[in-house]
């Protein structure tokens, strides 16, 4: 398991991305399951960036853990921020137009759609998001 704590803002993304990166590159992850944990990390970390400290800037800790059997990523935002459950908010109608639909949601959506388990609990004040992609056969 490895861990990187860093400030959770926009221009951090990159940062955190290459990071897990790293650990995916060790693992001779697939470029398309790479990519989709690469959408995750900038939706998730990047509404945090946005709305858990707002308008302060809080620290995040990102953990990367490898699991075998199957061959998978657990990876876990670790946050002090507001208590928010992004599992509880409604999916969106993807059936109506983009002008059609409400505003927000569609990055949460995605991410529930492309990894294989997201799990969330708030302890010890402390926002607790991970997500686990599977990454041999």
């Amino acid at each position: 398991m490895t861990e990187l704590t860093i400030a959770a803002t926009v221009e951090n993304i990159g940062t955190v991305t290459d990071f897990v990166n790293a650990q995916l590159e060790a693992l001779d992850c697939p470029m398309k399951a790479q990519m989709q944990i690469d959408i995750a990390i900038d939706e998730l970390f990047g509404n945090i960036a946005h709305y858990a400290y707002h308008p302060d800037v809080g620290e995040t800790t990102v953990r990367v853990e490898v699991v075998e059997d199957p061959l998978s990523v657990i990876i876990t935002f670790i946050d002090g921020g507001v208590p928010y459950d992004p599992l509880t908010a409604a999916d969106p109608d993807t059936t109506l137009s983009a002008e059609e639909r409400a505003i927000g949601g569609l990055g949460i959506f995605m991410v529930k759609k492309t990894m294989d388990e997201i799990t969330y609990r708030y302890e010890g004040g402390k926002n607790i998001l991970s997500i686990r992609k599977k990454i041999g056969s």
